[in-house]
Order: structure tokens, then C-alpha cells, then sequence
């Protein structure tokens, strides 16, 4: 039999279908590796007690047995991000006053997940509110890097993208407002999708004007994501900005030819400072591109504004979290980090000419990249503007002499893509000289998920460095 917990998740579920293992089994085989991992990454919260996990699977085995048609995540182990609402499970957003919030009902995409087959065990652990690219809180702790316990797994998907890369799960749903899909792959070596703003549903509040954020899927490989992705994709009525584009197959084959396509490569937006070793990941990445045929050009749209028009925008969503904080806990300044309360103080400051400048200055910027996409089938830079850094540090301050005047600058590669709305995805991209996982980030124009899933899936494939796991018998 085949070591399940290194398949790719359509593997696992392959082996389910044709009877080869049972869902039971599959469950055991990832509770004992949480059992003997979970401890040292802290990764998922809110765990089921394996007896309960294990008669979801057993139910799971009845209804194949019937004759009930599986559906695409049939039988495989998930754990919804602790900012999504799964029925059964608190939600939390690491926040302690929220430590006992259950969810009524499954949200949108949890439904989606849960209708595939999907068997919820817990949530993965996120920064508080999910704010910041280092997972850590008060309630859970901090979450730790597969490859490095010493180290940030990123964030705010940093629970699933180390639980993805330590074997505790094999897919992973995540969300993505400046770069919470693609920051924790970059640190993890796995793959994280941040789709066109509305291909999956979102019923969070500010959910219209000046959306930022997006969810989607987490994997170890650009396919297992596109499966994921199948799933969770979708026209939703209730989302004012769901996309209605009926026949697109996610879970179709990937392989592409990159003969003639054209890359466009930049180490750092030519705004940002940027970790030497990070520089030379992208400047490798570009060698393997031009070896599959593709045409590279260092060439970069002009995103100069945008992280000002995404300080706006965060922070005017954020002064909606602080109104319901104010609602709900009156006194959580008491209980919340010294970041989230500066960004949602700043979203209460925001006037209505700060709202409309930016919203303005988006589309100017949105219009540029639309052209700037006429030439080329891809944007190639970094996913993070460092490697994973030590846990103790709350977020960085400097990079190559140069400091950072807010907990958000340092990630302006992926903060600035976000204001595109266009698709982005982090691939691994290699690994520092001291063994640490570097992430390629991929943009594709206006609407082509498929395409950048058929890019990255090319370059993941050329490469192989998504295959090199970490040394788990070091973490037990």
C-alpha cells in the first residue's frame, strides 16, 4: 500500500472510491499524524476527538457502500479556516472573547466543501481577526513552520499551509486580503490560489465597494488546488459581485504547452526592498521558464500607488469588524494585538474623500494592468519579500536596510496584486541556502484562472520543488 499521507489529495480520494482503503483508515492514518505533529506546529484548533472524526468517516464508508454517488472531496479530512463559519465548530478569528462563538451553519463555502464529501475534524489556526502575516494569537498560540520550528509558517493561512506541509491534511481552503493564501504557501513550499475577485462566494459584510478579499484553495500541488478550486467556484446570488460563467472545469487537465507564452518578471514591483535570496529564487524562475520555451522580459506595470489605495480599502473593510467589535465586546481593545487595533482605529478615522480617491485610483490603476496584460500571459515576482522569519518576531521592520513604516509594507508584493483583483497564485520556488522555502507568486490577466493554473502547473511540474517535504521526524 501506498504511504497515503504523501499522496496528493485526488490520489487519496481515488483510493476511496475504488474501495482500495476505506475513509476509516484515511481518518486514522491523519489523526495519528496530528497526534505526533500537531503538538510542535499548533496548526489546527478546535480538533474533533479522533472517536468523532472516526465515525464521520465511518459514515463516509456507509454511503459509498449504498451506492451513493461521492462527490469530489469524498472522505478526505478538511479543517476549515477559523475565519469561516463551519456548523458544529466555534469561529473564533484567534480572537479569546470569540473563543466559544459556535457556528449556527455552515458558510457558503464550507457548505460547498461539506456537499463534496468533505469530513470537517477542526479549523486551522489563524493571526487574530487574521490580520498580519505571522500566525499567532492570544487564544491558540503561534503556529509553527514545518520545514523550521524556529520560524513563522506566514499567514493568515498559516495554520493550513503548515498543516498542508506536514501530512495533517492534504487540501486546505484559505482566504487572501494582502497575501494570506500566498505568503503561508511561499513559507510552507505548498501552493496557494488567490482567485479573480468574485469566482468564490464571500458573505462577509463588506462585501461590494472596495472588496480586497477573496477565499480560495490551499494544496502541495497546483492540481490538488484546481480540484479544491472546482468546488469551491461558483455563481452565488447572494454575493453582489459572483461571477456567472457557466462551463469552466477547474478539475480538467492541466498540461500546457508554455512554448511562445510570454513572461513578464520583475524581483520587486521596482518599489519594494527585497531579500537577496528571494531575489535570486525569482531570477532562477526565469531561467525555467525561458527552458520551457517561454519568452521572459523584465517588465513590470505600474503599481506605485496601490499600496496607499490598499491601506484605504483594508482599513475602511476593518472599521466594519470594529463596529461589530463594538457591538459584541465593548471593551476589546482590552483583549486585541496593538496592529489590529491601530488599522481598525484607522479605518474609523477614513473620510469619504479617502474612500473615493482610492476607489478612483483603483480603477486608474485596474485599467493600466488590464493593458499591461495585452502583452503578457503572466506577471512572475516574489510571493514574499523575505524568507520565513523567527517566531518571535511579530513582523518585520526592515528589509536589506530599509524600514518598513507599517505591519503591512513588508508584504507589498502581494498587497498590491490584491488591489488588481486579478488572479495570483504562490508556488514553491525553491529553497534559501539554509534550506528555507522560498514561493513564486504568478498574475494572470483579468479573469484567466485557467490559464494561470495551466502556467503554474507547467513551471510546478519543470521544477519539482514543491516535492521536497520537510523532516518530520525532527518535529515528533
Amino acid at each position: 500500500m501506498e504511504d497515503l499521507l504523501s499522496l496528493s489529495a485526488r490520489r487519496q480520494r481515488q483510493l476511496l472510491i475504488e474501495r482500495d482503503i476505506s475513509a476509516v483508515e484515511l481518518m486514522r492514518v491523519h489523526y495519528d499524524q496530528i497526534d505526533a505533529l500537531n503538538p510542535t506546529l499548533n496548526a489546527i484548533v478546535n480538533l474533533l476527538p479522533r472517536e468523532q472524526a472516526i465515525e464521520l468517516a465511518r459514515s463516509a464508508d456507509a454511503a459509498l457502500r449504498s451506492g451513493t454517488k461521492p462527490g469530489a472531496l469524498h472522505g478526505l479530512p478538511m479543517a476549515p479556516k477559523d475565519l469561516v463559519d463551519a456548523a458544529g465548530f466555534p469561529t473564533t478569528f484567534g480572537f479569546s472573547p470569540y473563543a466559544d462563538r459556535i457556528a449556527r451553519a455552515d458558510c457558503e463555502l464550507t457548505a460547498r466543501q461539506r456537499a463534496a464529501g468533505a469530513l470537517f475534524i477542526g479549523k486551522t489556526n489563524v493571526p487574530e481577526f487574521g490580520l498580519g502575516s505571522h500566525t499567532f494569537n492570544s487564544l491558540f498560540g503561534t503556529t509553527c513552520n514545518p520545514y523550521d520550528p524556529t520560524r513563522t509558517a506566514g499567514g493568515s493561512s498559516g495554520g493550513a499551509a503548515a498543516a498542508l506541509a506536514s501530512g495533517m491534511l492534504s487540501i486546505a481552503d484559505g482566504s487572501d486580503m494582502g497575501g494570506s493564501l500566498r505568503n503561508p504557501a511561499a513559507f510552507c513550499n505548498v501552493v496557494g490560489l488567490r482567485p479573480s475577485i468574485g469566482r468564490v462566494p464571500d458573505e462577509r459584510a463588506f462585501g461590494w465597494y472596495g472588496r480586497l478579499a477573496t477565499m480560495g484553495p490551499m494544496a502541495r500541488s497546483v492540481a490538488d488546488a484546481a480540484w479544491l478550486f472546482n468546488v469551491q467556484a461558483g455563481f452565488f446570488a447572494a454575493d453582489p459581485l459572483s461571477r456567472r460563467e457557466p462551463g469552466i472545469d477547474f478539475a480538467a487537465p492541466l498540461e500546457a504547452d508554455l512554448t511562445g507564452r510570454t513572461f513578464a518578471i520583475t524581483e520587486d514591483l521596482g518599489l519594494v526592498p527585497v531579500d537577496r535570496e528571494v531575489r535570486s529564487a525569482v531570477r532562477s524562475a526565469a531561467e525555467s521558464l525561458e527552458s520551457l520555451g517561454a519568452r521572459v522580459e523584465l517588465a513590470c506595470p505600474d503599481l506605485s500607488g496601490a499600496m496607499s489605495v490598499f491601506q484605504v480599502q483594508r482599513a475602511a473593510a476593518l472599521s466594519v469588524t470594529g463596529k461589530a467589535l463594538d457591538a459584541a465586546v465593548p471593551d476589546w481593545r482590552d483583549h486585541a494585538k496593538d496592529t489590529a487595533i491601530w488599522n481598525i482605529e484607522r479605518g474609523f478615522a477614513l473620510t469619504a474623500d479617502d474612500l473615493i480617491n482610492a476607489e478612483l485610483q483603483r480603477t486608474q490603476i485596474y485599467r493600466e494592468v488590464a493593458t499591461f496584460f495585452e502583452r503578457f500571459d503572466a506577471l512572475v515576482l516574489p510571493s514574499a519579500q523575505v524568507p520565513p522569519f523567527p517566531v518571535e518576531t511579530d513582523w518585520i521592520r526592515e528589509i536589506d536596510g530599509q524600514s518598513m513604516a507599517t505591519y503591512l509594507d513588508w508584504m507589498t508584493v502581494c498587497c498590491a496584486i490584491s488591489v488588481t483583483g486579478l488572479p495570483a497564485i504562490s508556488i514553491p520556488g525553491g529553497f534559501t541556502t539554509t534550506g528555507l522555502p522560498t514561493g513564486i507568486q504568478m498574475v494572470a490577466g483579468p479573469g484567466n484562472d485557467w490559464l494561470l493554473l495551466q502556467l503554474a502547473h507547467a513551471f510546478e511540474q519543470a521544477t519539482g520543488y514543491g516535492q521536497q517535504r520537510p523532516d518530520l521526524q525532527a518535529l515528533q
